[in-house]
């Protein structure tokens, strides 16, 4: 296993989620970060919904989260980002932060 991945993602945060100031209720944010999960599946552009849709300032940038090593996320981000295979999308993950779509980038 690498000691450091690049990966990008597509955050979608909820009233609930840890520093959210987002009003969308988790039901509706589990509902759309899935219809964004069917979308990547059938060929859209990571980087592209990332700008349209990501909480995360990092969307402005297609979602790149640039390089980062263990114990630099929280632990189901870190999880997901380490055990997908390059230029591959995680599963929907759950954090404290809301869900996300993870693509591995390097």
């Amino acid at each position: 296993m690498p000691d450091k991945v690049s990966a990008s993602h597509i955050l979608l945060m909820h009233d609930g989620s840890s520093r959210s100031s987002n009003e969308r209720s988790k039901a509706d944010a589990l509902e759309l970060i899935t219809d964004l999960e069917a979308r990547l599946n059938a060929g859209a552009d990571f980087a592209e919904l990332a700008s349209e849709h990501s909480d995360c300032p990092s969307g402005k940038s297609g979602g790149d989260l640039g390089s980062f090593g263990k114990g630099q996320m929280v632990k189901e981000f870190q999880d997901a980002a380490f055990a997908l295979e390059e230029n591959k999308v995680s599963d929907v993950v759950e954090t404290d932060f809301g869900y996300h779509l993870i693509k591995r980038t390097g």
